[in-house]
C-alpha cells in the first residue's frame, strides 16, 4: 500500500531555492515520488510512497518552525500513484497571477466540512467552484457555478466580469453578495477568497480542507456532492471515503475520461480521446502509439513501464 499526502502551507520562505536539493534527496532516499512546489510564499504538493517514508517527510518539514502548521490530507492506494519525483521552484505555489495577495492575512472564513451543507443551502449565497472546467465536469456540489476556466489564473477575469451590473457577483441593493468558494484541497480557495476580499466582498467563505476533506468526513447519505473529485495523480478521481473512482486519464492531453468517453470512436487507448483527437499531429500520434505498444509489452512481461510520460502539459492550477 502507498500513502498519498496532499500538503500545503502559505508562509514566507525567502530561502526556498536553497531547500530544493536537500528536499529532493530526502524524498529520493525514502522512495517518495510526486511533485513538490517551493516559492517565496510557501510550499504545495502531492507525494506518495511507503508510509514510513511519507511520515518521515511530513515530520521533517514540520521540524522547520515556519512549516509547523503544514496542512496535509492523506489517502491510500494499492498502486503507485506517481512515477517520478519533482521538486520545483515557482513564483507562486498556486498561480493566480495577481500581485499583493496574502492568504495569511486576507483569506476568507473557514467552514468545516460538517457545516458546509447548511451554509450552501442559503439561496442568496453565490457558490463558486474555483477549479478548472475539466475538473468540474467530473463532479461538483449541487448549485455550484462553474466559471469554465482553463487555469486558475483566469478566475480573476471571470470575477471582474461577473461583478458588472447583471452579473452573478454584482451588488444587490447596494451590497455585495455572500460568496462561498471551494477547491480540491483548500489551497486555491485560500488565494481566491483573499482575492475576493481585495475586491470588496466582506462575507467570503471557503471549505476547510477542500473537497477531499468533505468526501472523507461527510457520509455519502448526507452529501450534496455529485460525481467524483478529480485528483492530480494516477488515481484520476476519488469518491466518498476517498475511494478510487471510475475515471481514466488520457495519456495525450491529461484530461479525465468517463466510460462514455472511452466508448467514442475517437478514443484510442494511450493515444487520443474525443477532446484531443483532432489536435494531434501525425508525429505525436506515432509517438504515443509506440509508447502504448511498449507499455503493453512491459505488462506482458510482468514489468512496470517506468517511463510513462505525462503527455502534453495540463495546468494543475
Amino acid at each position: 500500500m502507498f500513502l498519498t499526502a496532499a500538503l500545503y502551507q502559505f508562509v514566507s520562505l525567502p530561502d526556498h531555492a536553497l531547500l530544493r536539493d536537500p528536499l529532493f534527496e530526502f524524498c529520493q532516499a525514502r522512495g517518495i515520488k510526486g511533485t513538490l512546489l517551493l516559492a517565496a510564499e510557501g510550499i504545495n504538493g502531492t507525494i506518495a510512497g511507503p508510509e514510513a517514508g511519507v511520515r518521515e517527510l511530513l515530520a521533517h518539514l514540520r521540524a522547520d518552525p515556519r512549516l509547523a502548521r503544514l496542512a496535509h490530507k492523506e489517502s491510500w492506494s494499492d498502486k503507485e500513484p506517481f512515477y517520478r519525483l519533482k521538486v520545483k521552484l515557482k513564483k507562486e505555489i498556486v498561480t493566480l497571477g495577481v500581485d499583493g495577495i496574502d492568504p495569511n492575512r486576507m483569506a476568507g472564513q473557514y467552514v468545516r466540512p460538517q457545516d458546509w451543507n447548511q451554509l450552501i443551502q442559503d439561496p442568496d449565497l453565490v457558490l463558486i467552484d474555483t477549479r478548472n472546467d475539466y475538473e468540474v465536469q467530473v463532479g461538483t456540489f449541487e448549485g455550484a457555478i462553474n466559471p469554465e476556466t482553463r487555469s486558475f489564473s483566469q478566475l480573476p477575469q471571470w470575477v471582474e466580469k461577473e461583478m458588472q451590473p447583471g452579473g452573478r457577483l454584482a451588488e444587490r441593493d447596494g451590497r455585495k453578495p455572500r460568496v462561498a468558494m471551494f477547491c480540491t484541497g483548500g489551497i486555491r480557495c485560500e488565494k481566491s477568497t483573499a482575492f475576493m476580499r481585495t475586491k470588496g466582498f466582506e462575507e467570503v467563505f471557503h471549505l476547510e480542507g477542500g473537497i477531499l476533506k468533505y468526501l472523507e468526513t461527510v457520509p455519502a447519505e448526507h452529501s450534496t456532492w455529485n460525481g467524483e473529485c478529480f485528483v492530480f495523480d494516477e488515481r484520476v478521481s476519488v469518491g466518498h471515503d476517498l475511494q478510487p473512482g471510475h475515471f481514466q486519464l488520457c495519456r495525450s492531453c491529461r484530461h479525465p475520461l468517463s466510460d462514455e468517453d472511452k466508448q467514442s470512436p475517437l478514443f484510442q487507448d494511450g493515444v487520443s480521446c474525443p477532446r484531443c483527437h483532432d489536435s494531434l499531429t501525425p508525429e505525436q500520434r506515432r509517438k504515443f502509439s509506440e509508447r502504448q505498444r511498449q507499455m503493453a509489452l512491459a505488462r506482458a512481461r510482468g514489468e512496470r513501464h517506468i517511463g510513462v510520460p505525462r503527455g502534453r502539459k495540463t495546468s494543475d492550477n
